[in-house]
């Protein structure tokens, strides 16, 4: 393990998320079928908050510092062999199909670095009202006309008034999910009240709005993850039975952080939705499944999966043979001892080199500054589910070296269950052109039509924001309908670590259950970390009005 450390003389404060770098995902993966016993936890603290709207808000404090300070990442040592062969890519796709006519029809400013922090974790959702965006560290909402009506707002502002370290810290990788099934709101973001000296305890604050507006009132939850284990990059999905994490455990040890296997949980959403007192079921995966690292639970958009399917998870594993490997969360709320996260299948994928400059995070380059992070190591938000009644899909997405030379491209996926267990249906890499393409999210319509946003760079390419896509009935493996473009840089990033990202969201718009929604970051200036954000929308085609799910709203 390795830990680097980087110093500056500048005059501004940047604080960073404690996100731990670099999961190999070139490690031995043997896949085992035990489950360890669950561990259920009661909220430690519960309450409802007064509407956000009618709460009196100070503007956010920026920090100020004589020198640059970045809370040191956490990494793990490569395992690359120096020299690895470059693996051929049967599925890339290395030229555009036709030139694009892929327009955005929603498309403003997100959130900038207003709270000073790198990297950004740009993430956000839709709803039938609403857009509501999170970063690394505020919030904020949008009316569907382009209009902001609340924030940006620090996340912890969420929880002013509730006490504890929800209240009190502001450490961010946050996640805003849109419960259509509800009509509600998910916002959650980790509390590490001693970060300061690298010791626990460490929490998971979740809080569930309590109507469709996310203006108005929300249930807010404090969660003790652990006294001694970190639970970083965590990641959230809608289900009907629950709201399932997964998260990357570290151990504080001799001063440095050790790498503690994989963190799996659930909360209780019907107690959430009412507002009332709701439990946890957690797995520590370390001690049956301890090279388990970098999954991903299912995210549900369009109508729920069969009564009492079990969340599945996903990670990828770049070994041989390269596969995708699925795992079941089964929860029981009647007897939560009874709930079970076991593994489920291996499905081999085409081959691919998730080898980006041996995990070194100054890996894509810029036109100036420092090259930044490609972030290789791990499937990006988010795990797809849909429910076809006849199928079910999942549709995820990494970033690879497209031809030997780390040069980014994003592997793509599109899984299928007719019945007999998952397969993989189609798979390709998009690395149209010499630029790099990475930090991908990818989504399907109800419509069996996908869409994938990603950063672009390159020597020649600021930072900027792009999207592609195809129809139902597409060739297989293909992205053939050319490149759309959110917003061109014209900037990049100086601050010497390289970090970027660490995800971004494709969401798809409940209402048509057509339209795709795409947040990112990008660089209108250089800077040491002056990134944007750009919130946008877009069809690939369009759609009949489909009899939709979304009257079921409430039931």
């Amino acid at each position: 393990m390795t830990t680097r450390m980087f110093y500056g003389g500048l005059t501004i404060l940047i604080l960073l998320t404690l996100a731990v770098a670099s999961i190999p995902i070139t490690r031995n993966a043997q896949a085992q079928n035990n489950s360890p016993a669950p561990v259920v936890r009661a909220a430690q603290k519960w309450d409802t908050s007064l509407p956000l709207r009618d709460l009196e808000f100070e503007a956010l404090q920026l920090s100020q510092r004589s020198e640059t300070i970045e809370i040191p990442n956490r990494s793990l040592t490569q395992d690359y062999p120096p020299g690895s062969p470059q693996i051929l890519d049967h599925v890339l796709q290395d030229s555009f199909i036709i030139i694009s006519n892929l327009k955005t029809i929603f498309n403003v400013e997100g959130i900038n670095n207003v709270n000073l922090v790198l990297p950004p974790d740009t993430q956000g959702d839709i709803g039938p009202d609403h857009y509501v965006q999170i970063v690394n560290m505020s919030f904020a909402v949008w009316d569907r006309a382009g209009n902001k009506i609340l924030g940006p707002l620090n996340n912890n502002y969420l929880w002013r008034g509730f006490g504890g370290p929800c209240e009190l810290t502001n450490d961010g990788d946050p996640i805003v999910l849109y419960d259509h099934l509800a009509d509600r709101w998910l916002l959650s973001q980790f509390a590490l009240p001693n970060k300061s000296i690298n010791e626990g305890p460490y929490y998971q604050c979740i809080a569930v709005s309590t109507s469709g507006d996310p203006t108005g009132s929300w249930s807010r939850y404090e969660y003790l993850i652990s006294q001694t284990i970190l639970n970083d990059y965590p990641k959230f999905g809608v289900w009907p039975d629950g709201y399932y994490l997964a998260f990357n455990q570290f151990e504080l040890l001799f001063h440095g952080w050790l790498e503690a296997g994989q963190g799996v949980a659930v909360f209780e959403r019907d107690q959430m939705l009412l507002g009332e007192p709701a439990d946890m079921i957690y797995f520590d995966m370390q001690s049956s499944a301890p090279d388990l690292a970098g999954m991903l639970p299912a995210d549900l958009d369009g109508p729920p999966p069969p009564a009492g399917a079990p969340n599945p998870y996903m990670r990828v594993y770049d070994g041989n043979p390269d596969q995708l490997q699925i795992w079941e969360f089964h929860v029981d709320w009647m007897n939560p001892y009874k709930s079970t996260f076991t593994f489920k299948q291996s499905l081999p994928t085409a081959p691919f080199d998730s080898n980006m400059c041996y995990g070194s995070r100054n890996c894509i380059p810029q036109p100036g500054g420092t090259n930044v992070d490609a972030i290789a190591d791990r499937l990006m938000y988010r795990l797809q589910y849909r429910n076809f009644g006849g199928s079910q899909s999942l549709v995820t997405n990494h970033t690879v070296d497209a031809d030997g030379s780390d040069h980014a491209g994003v592997r793509w996926y599109e899984l299928r269950d007719n019945g007999g267990g998952w397969n993989i249906r189609q798979q390709g890499t998009y690395a149209p052109d010499s630029d790099h393409r990475w930090m991908g999210s990818a989504a399907m319509n109800g419509y069996g039509d996908i869409a994938l946003g990603y950063s672009v760079s390159s020597t020649e390419t600021y930072p900027s924001i792009r999207f592609t896509g195809r129809i139902l009935g597409d060739e297989y493996g293909k992205m053939p309908l050319g490149e759309g473009e959110i917003i061109a840089g014209s900037g990049y990033q100086t601050y010497a670590t390289g970090r970027w990202g660490d995800y971004s969201m494709m969401s798809v718009d409940p209402l048509d259950d057509c339209t795709f929604w795409y947040t990112q970051e990008y660089y209108a200036a250089p800077g040491i970390a002056s990134w944007q954000t750009r919130i946008a929308s877009f069809k690939l085609r369009e759609c009949v009005p489909l009899m939709l799910y979304f009257p079921l709203i409430g039931n």
